[in-house]
């Protein structure tokens, strides 16, 4: 590895700080060196702040150095006007000679122009810097950006004999909730809620469940709730229309004298396949990334469509004997890690 890599690595590691809070942004991480030593570093602000290089650039503290130094970047400058001015400009308005980055942004504002702007004023552009790795780190953008969909994380938690809750009679008998999985890795799925731009379930998950699908057991943001309501027999006493957290409900209903204010409707066709249509609605909302909870109908519809980039699947050591069963995929396992009594998988889409 080569110390223009390493420079790179270092952008990577100081991105993930701004996850969970830039999207509809990606999250950028930006190094400053000046002979041989890092002398700024900035991540992405929370959506509607400073970009990395701004941040990373306003860190120095003697901008004079700037003119002789290089700066590192995982994704190309932006070029244009949005809720900020546009990076490129600055770099170039400090004359920086010198830019590493590792991959270009297939943003139709920027795609390219960030690049070229930079090397109209003079500077030296290296593209293509570890870029696997920063493809992999911007996943959730790049998928946005080049798939015109979300990033997809399908998630549910199963007993050790394959299901993912037991069946109507042993829930009447006994309404208490059952727990599949232990307390860490259920706050690891709060970790998880944090850092994705919104959660979905489909109706039966609230009307059993009634749950209020924020994070309450980590520190970070509430993603927006997504919710499946083909007729509307969610009741506006369930939590996840309390209003708390900016919610759609998607709906086959379009009578909107049934709707509640507060709350954003949109209408698909529940005759037809599910996932895309979903997908296309939370692209137009801006959505980035999404977790999908539940239930097992609502997973299965994204994995029948071939909809999805991650699951993550949690075994607990309990047997339900009889049951919802999980839902069947095929995969490619990229981890697998014991939680104490859980065992969490994680597989990627081929």
């Amino acid at each position: 590895m080569n110390i223009h890599q390493k420079y790179i690595l270092r952008c990577i590691e100081l991105a993930k700080k701004g996850l969970g809070t830039t999207a509809p942004n990606p999250m950028v991480g930006c190094v400053i060196v000046h002979d041989g030593k890092i002398i700024g570093e900035g991540f992405t602000s929370p959506y509607g702040g400073p970009h990395a290089e701004v941040n990373a650039i306003n860190s120095v503290e003697d901008k004079t150095l700037l003119g002789t130094s290089i700066l590192y970047v995982t994704l190309e400058p932006c070029s244009h006007y949005g809720k900020t001015p546009p990076c490129a400009d600055l770099i170039a308005h400090y004359k920086i000679p010198e830019a590493y980055i590792g991959l270009k942004d297939p943003h139709d504002k920027v795609a390219g122009k960030g690049i070229q702007k930079l090397e109209e004023t003079g500077c030296k552009v290296t593209v293509g810097v570890l870029e696997q790795e920063c493809r992999e780190h911007h996943k959730r953008f790049l998928t946005y950006q080049e798939k015109k969909r979300p990033y997809i994380i399908l998630k549910w938690a199963e007993t050790q004999d394959g299901f993912m809750a037991p069946d109507k009679t042993q829930r009447n008998s006994n309404p208490e909730p059952y727990w599949i999985t232990n307390p860490y890795s259920r706050q690891l799925v709060h970790q998880w809620r944090s850092e994705e731009q919104a959660i979905l379930v489909g109706t039966n998950t609230v009307l059993e469940d009634n749950p209020k699908l924020n994070t309450r057991d980590w520190a970070g943001k509430n993603p927006i709730r997504v919710v499946l309501d083909k007729d509307l027999k969610i009741g506006n006493d369930f939590h996840v229309l309390d209003k708390s957290v900016k919610t759609i409900v998607i709906t086959h209903e379009k009578d909107s004298s049934k709707y509640l204010d507060g709350i954003d409707y949109e209408t698909i066709d529940f005759s037809q396949p599910l996932a895309q249509q979903i997908s296309e609605i939370l692209h137009k909302h801006s959505i980035t990334s999404v977790l999908v909870e539940g239930g097992a109908n609502t997973l299965q519809s994204f994995l029948n469509e071939g909809l999805w980039d991650e699951v993550r699947v949690f075994v607990g050591p309990t047997r339900f004997k009889n049951g919802i069963p999980a839902p069947k995929f095929a995969g490619k396992l990229k981890s697998t890690q014991n939680i104490v009594s859980d065992t969490l998988s994680i597989y990627t889409h081929d």
